[in-house]
């Protein structure tokens, strides 16, 4: 019988809004008779110790039926697996999911479509580059404007519009040494965005994000939120993504194309449930306590 859980979430996140969405999971939880404790990754300590693999708590603890795993925290994640504790969702997938030029090679192995993509190679600080060869290639293979993204980012702050060449080098020379890629921009998706919320292989809530100052979507950038139902090709695609990222649940970002058609944009492995909750009353978190508990029955 399953009793106890972990919630992981990050100890510099503290915000109200992040303290909500723990309280969301807690509370869906104790309905389903789960008593899940919320544990910050500065607050549970990763050690090798007398030859073994350990973790360490401010307090005494028993080792948890499950890890509700909130964070990107991936060595943490690894050490807890390692040690035998079954997470949701699983490393891999935080991993695949945190690092964006992973979930577009995952994406691309099962054919699911995406902006056309290339990745800058690895440049180790200091080297520099003798010639400006990689931006010609950018530019052979797109036009402007054009998507700069950093491999790792959240709530769109690392994305940019390069509208020229002088832009593309400037953004080129300041990213040189941090994992990027370039990307084709989605024109006919200016300022809108759809994301859908996936909970094994159905999606459980949706909704419709537009920006008329802003080419990103995002909330957090101005974007608001409105009421969504999603077209069938919607949500075939934004399962099809998630499973392609191996998760037990995400936040599947989709682009509109020229006809209307959906491109994946984004997945993320431990998308906010809140947005999604004002703007539509679904409380994602019960779909995801009701999943952990059937998966941890029937494995």
């Amino acid at each position: 019988m399953i009793k106890t859980g972990w919630l992981i979430y990050n100890g510099s996140l503290l915000s109200n809004k992040f303290l909500q969405i723990n309280e969301m999971y807690r509370q869906s939880a104790i309905k389903k008779g789960i008593q899940l404790k919320l544990i910050k990754n500065t607050e549970i300590y990763s050690m090798i110790d007398n030859y073994s693999l350990t973790i360490k708590l401010d307090e005494p603890f028993e080792e948890p039926d499950f890890v509700l795993f909130l964070d990107k925290d991936i060595r943490l994640a690894k050490q807890l697996e390692r040690m035998g504790l079954k997470l949701f969702n699983s490393a891999d997938t935080i991993e695949a999911c945190d690092d964006k030029v992973i979930t577009h090679q995952l994406l691309a192995q099962q054919h699911i479509r995406t902006p056309k993509t290339l990745f800058s190679p690895l440049m180790f600080p200091g080297t520099g580059e003798k010639d400006n060869h990689f931006t010609d290639v950018v530019e052979q293979h797109f036009t402007y404007p054009h998507i700069i993204k950093e491999a790792f980012g959240s709530f769109g702050a690392q994305v940019y519009l390069i509208h020229n060449y002088e832009e593309l080098l400037a953004k080129r020379k300041e990213l040189l040494y941090t994992p990027h890629l370039y990307q084709e921009f989605i024109s006919s998706s200016f300022g809108k965005d759809a994301r859908l919320f996936v909970v094994g292989e159905k999606v459980v809530a949706s909704m419709y994000r537009t920006n008329s100052t802003d080419f990103r979507a995002n909330i957090t950038n101005g974007g608001k939120a409105h009421k969504f139902d999603p077209p069938e090709s919607f949500m075939e695609l934004a399962v099809k993504a998630s499973k392609a990222v191996g998760a037990d649940f995400s936040g599947v970002d989709l682009l509109f194309g020229e006809n209307g058609e959906p491109i994946i944009c984004e997945v993320n492995s431990n998308a906010h449930i809140k947005n999604v909750f004002d703007c539509t009353g679904v409380d994602v978190s019960s779909y995801i306590i009701d999943y952990i508990l059937e998966k941890m029955t029937n494995d």
